[in-house]
């Protein structure tokens, strides 16, 4: 099933169960599965968490996520800071009903109806148990934000920190949410290019830019594009600008050096070339034999 169909059965409603700054020394808690995410921020020292049967090996400026029912051991090699959240990501109405499991607790047949769905297990999310975030600083910023919020929940303080609990997940999801773009989809994706450079052919637009507008990477932007136009997004972008200087080049008196302007070539001499190679003739000509046609 995939993230968005699974929203419309149970929306992304962080809910916070048990969050600390935990300052420990050595230390070690037994096998257990949860049944609800464990999401810890690696502030200092180091620890080993065993996930079904893996070890992972955690250094500051790690993050740690531990999906429900999965057999989870941890241990604190060294003195650690390691600012942690129990939650639930997923609306469930039995929400209050739903505990940290203690250590050794591994049964948890008697609590299915509380255990949350995996991310993991939807369709196109591959969220690995130590990561990095893209961006370290404001994951680590919000982390502990939230954790200090939830040592004070009164009412406006437990509605803050959902909201940091959610753009918590959000960030995660950007991070580890695979594109997925279907052959059926990229037409519709690709609706808005056209419009989109047509309006902007005099400025420097870049495939950073779209591709952040159609939340891919640049990479899988230029995949894309290329599907669905038959052509880079560099030679399509030409390809409208040397169309829009024909008919300008036809309909008005303005001078080769103002087209060139109002199309985005960056000089004369690159509007002169790219539209003899495109056209077959210079801008002088084309505006010449046009006029006599006319």
């Amino acid at each position: 099933m995939q993230l968005s169909e699974w929203i419309a059965k149970a929306p992304i409603v962080p809910y916070i169960r048990q969050a600390d700054f935990a300052i420990r020394k050595p230390w070690f808690v037994p096998e257990r599965k949860l049944l609800d995410y464990l999401l810890i921020y690696v502030q200092e020292g180091t620890f080993i968490a065993t996930v079904n049967g893996l070890e992972y090996r955690f250094e500051a400026g790690d993050v740690c996520l531990i999906q429900p029912d999965w057999a989870l051991t941890l241990e604190g090699v060294t003195d650690t800071i390691t600012p942690f959240v129990h939650m639930d990501i997923f609306y469930n109405p039995l929400r209050e009903q739903s505990f940290t499991t203690r250590p050794g607790q591994s049964d948890l047949d008697e609590y299915r109806h509380l255990i949350q769905p995996r991310l993991n297990d939807l369709q196109g999310i591959e969220i690995p148990v130590r990561f990095t975030p893209s961006k370290p600083v404001q994951f680590r910023e919000k982390m502990l934000r939230l954790v200090q919020l939830c040592q004070h929940m009164d009412p406006l303080t437990r509605l803050e920190a959902q909201n940091v609990a959610s753009e918590l997940v959000l960030m995660m999801l950007k991070d580890h949410l695979k594109e997925q773009v279907q052959p059926a989809d990229s037409k519709q994706m690709m609706n808005w290019i056209t419009s989109y450079m047509s309006f902007r052919l005099s400025e420097p637009l870049t495939v950073s830019e779209m591709a952040r507008r159609a939340n891919l990477s640049p990479s899988r932007f230029t995949v894309v594009f290329r599907e669905h136009f038959g052509m880079s997004p560099y030679q399509y972008l030409l390809h409208l600008r040397v169309r829009h200087a024909e008919e300008l080049l036809v309909t008005t008196t303005l001078s080769h050096q103002e087209i060139a302007d109002y199309c985005g070539f960056s000089d004369l001499y690159h509007f002169s070339k790219s539209f003899k190679r495109c056209t077959g003739q210079p801008p002088s000509h084309y505006r010449k034999t046009s006029h006599i046609h006319q």
